[in-house]
């Protein structure tokens, strides 16, 4: 399918893109990796007159440590350059294991964090071609008012399918977005509203511009685990985001003092398990409590008929796999 015609716009500077983003709010389109942007435009998702082509803002690049022991990551850094950065690998581990896992290489070197923060929604009755979509009679997501996932219902139920966000969410990360109005910094907890179609509390002229992850999360055991059909290129229909901390106090290595899990590709919004860390914390790990573990994060777990495999699958994939990562994070498996 051929791209509709658009105009690109390259800004040099995150306020020339604020103000590109501000004259053109209702026509216009955020390019930063575009591995996402590009076949949905051809889908004819979007049409957008403009095209904002964010290559050439050099300050939203780079792996940059802190003084503090925290990291400022630019929203343009690949994905490429997460999975390979040394710091990331060394002192935050699952977000590096996570990068990994998107895609195929080819296109993580073209993917950026903040793509993956920002992803569209996915759903079987949105991500088809527009002849597709018209014969279906479109959706609440799109040109619609039916939701084929859940009929009669007025909430959209496509899923969030980032690989990284689950990770981020496990390090209590915070994100920089910058407006007309000027910058603000938010927990990336509180910046996906958990509906399939406003996923995200993100103005039409605003942008994610970076992304910072606390001192107090480096150096956590970090794994990501992850369901797909095609091994390596696919979205997640199911993945499981654990890091844990060990008890310094003359434990052994199972002894837990923290531990924190994350889902993704199972709701409209990637989530934290409640009541993880309670269940875990303080505690020498063992087989039942890693079940106990993957039954907690099955119940967070609500996916819908939004992709090829059934929910009850994926649903008894988020608990096999929240299992077998808490086990590895406790260095038991």
């Amino acid at each position: 399918m051929s791209l509709p015609p658009f105009k690109v716009l390259r800004p040099r500077s995150i306020d020339e893109a604020v103000g590109y983003l501000e004259k053109h709010v209702a026509n216009i389109r955020v390019l930063a990796g575009g591995t996402d942007l590009i076949p949905s435009m051809r889908q004819r998702l979007f049409s957008p007159e403009y095209v904002l082509d964010l290559s050439g803002v050099a300050a939203m690049r780079g792996v940059r440590p802190q003084s503090d022991g925290g990291v400022e990551i630019g929203s343009l850094t690949t994905l490429r350059v997460i999975e390979n950065s040394g710091f990331l690998r060394q002192h935050y581990p699952v977000l590096a294991e996570a990068a990994a896992t998107v895609a195929s290489p080819v296109l993580r070197n073209m993917g950026t964090i903040g793509g993956n923060i920002c992803l569209d929604t996915r759903c079987l009755w949105y991500n088809q071609s527009l002849t597709w979509r018209k014969g279906c009679g479109f959706c609440i997501k799109k040109d619609g008012d039916l939701c084929h996932v859940a009929p009669g219902g007025t909430k959209c139920w496509a899923a969030f399918s980032g690989d990284t966000p689950p990770a981020l969410l496990c390090l209590n990360t915070e994100i920089e977005i910058a407006g007309p109005s000027g910058v603000r910094r938010i927990p990336l907890q509180d910046f996906y509203t958990g509906l399939g179609d406003s996923y995200r509390k993100l103005q039409a002229n605003e942008l994610v511009t970076r992304v910072f992850l606390p001192a107090s999360s480096a150096d956590y055991r970090g794994v990501y685990r992850k369901l797909r059909v095609r091994g390596s290129i696919d979205y997640p229909l199911a993945g499981v985001a654990v890091v844990m901390r060990h008890s310094s106090n003359g434990h052994s290595i199972g002894h837990i003092a923290d531990v924190r899990i994350g889902i993704t590709a199972v709701n409209p919004a990637p989530l934290l398990v409640k009541g993880a860390t309670d269940l875990l914390a303080g505690k020498e790990m063992n087989d039942l409590l890693a079940e106990a573990a993957g039954d907690l994060a099955a119940k967070t777990a609500k996916p819908l008929t939004t992709s090829a495999l059934t929910p009850e699958y994926r649903s008894e994939m988020i608990r096999v796999f929240t299992k077998r990562a808490v086990l590895a994070a406790a260095g038991m498996n």
